[in-house]
């Protein structure tokens, strides 16, 4: 888009041409940014239990991921869309497929300060495969593994 330097009445408007044009390069910028390679991230946080705060911060640190820069999947957000988690063939369908997921994901992001049975099994998936795996608290600041507790 061009920008003209000159206003309504035909008169030289440098300020305005600088500021629309250090604007549209700004913009600019900001799409080139946004077109940039982003690594795929894996969300492991719990899901069973109080499942209506679960998916509140799920969503949650996907927002953060994807804040950092990463592309985020949750499978606890997505599959229970339209798979039944009480429905154990349903479960591990569900499981299955967010395995393929896992392995298709640069890192795997644990949230939370406690590790479920099911979120051991997709950390455990994670480290065969040699994975880089990130503990987070549930305030999304990075800890250590010991950090966490088993439930």
């Amino acid at each position: 888009m061009s920008v003209n330097k000159y206003n309504a009445e035909r008169y030289a408007d440098s300020t305005a041409y600088e500021a629309i044009t250090a604007v549209l390069a700004e913009d600019a910028k900001e799409r080139r940014e946004q077109r940039k390679y982003r690594p795929k991230v894996f969300i492991v946080s719990p899901f069973a239990g109080d499942t209506a705060r679960n998916i509140i911060n799920a969503r949650r640190y996907c927002a953060f991921a994807v804040k950092r820069g990463y592309i985020p999947f949750a499978p606890h957000l997505l599959f229970p869309q339209f798979l039944d988690d009480s429905d154990t063939e349903q479960r591990k369908l569900g499981l299955f497929m967010g395995k393929v997921f896992l392995d298709g994901c640069k890192e795997v992001w644990v949230f939370g300060g406690v590790i479920s049975s099911g979120m051991e099994e997709e950390i455990s998936r994670a480290n065969k495969r040699g994975i880089k795996i990130r503990y987070f608290n549930d305030r999304c600041e990075e800890v250590q593994r010991w950090d966490f507790q088993k439930n």
